[in-house]
């Protein structure tokens, strides 16, 4: 990665390193380091664990704070919900993170950068790199800024598929039910197109990489027409 493309993506996300080995080594995946043959200890897999642990503490400390009167058991389920692989992805791709990941050739091949696995766990590397090189203000500046930001609206798009099916049943106007109805590209990147029925009405329309994105994206728009009505 050259110091252009560092600079790009330091200035997504607010945040410049003192150490830029720190960066490459949060955007660092085991089949590039094995291809270039690289220490194995210079991946992102312990800066993600290590951002992981920061993660947990920073959103439980947000939670607490923000919601006084939520049981343990709720936010537990929350915090669970914000931090969890598809969210992390989402919001790593709102800062096109995964364009500046570092893949092996096959890795590449299969899909990799589209991979929601891949991405988040580089979004927990990201926030490790920053604890360390920046501290435990800065690295909650950053999940503050960029995971913690616009909840309801990120609650509602990760939650799309309950919080419609709850709706659903509330308004008892039909059986919710998902269709595919496009799939195509090769096996190891495929896209996926859904629609989201209620009883014989179409109420969303969604792609994704897995059936499951695609379910969740149609579920989504479903919610965000009703928000409309």
């Amino acid at each position: 990665m050259t110091d252009d493309m560092f600079g790009t993506l330091e200035e997504k996300i607010a945040y410049r390193f003192r150490d830029k080995k720190l960066l490459r080594q949060a955007l660092t995946h085991s089949s590039y380091a094995n291809e270039m043959k690289i220490n194995r200890y210079e991946d992102y897999e312990r800066l993600e664990f290590l951002g992981d642990a920061v993660l947990e503490l920073v959103s439980s400390d947000f939670l607490f704070r923000e919601r006084e009167e939520t049981p343990e058991g709720e936010l537990t389920k929350m915090r669970a919900s914000m931090v969890c692989e598809p969210a992390l992805a989402y919001c790593a791709r709102d800062l096109s993170l995964e364009q500046h990941i570092l893949l092996g050739k096959g890795e590449e091949a299969t899909g990799g950068r589209s991979r929601d696995s891949i991405v988040s766990d580089v979004m927990e590397a990201v926030i490790g790199a920053i604890y360390l090189d920046g501290g435990l203000e800065e690295a909650s500046a950053f999940i503050h800024r960029f995971v913690l930001s616009d909840l309801d609206h990120k609650q509602l798009f990760y939650d799309a598929k309950t919080i419609l099916q709850e709706v659903v049943q509330q308004e008892n106007a039909g059986a919710l039910r998902y269709e595919l109805v496009k799939e195509e590209g090769p096996q190891h990147n495929k896209v996926f197109e859904v629609e989201a029925y209620v009883g014989e009405q179409k109420v969303g329309y969604g792609v994704g990489h897995s059936k499951k994105a695609a379910q969740q994206q149609a579920a989504y728009q479903a919610l965000l027409a009703r928000k409309e009505r």
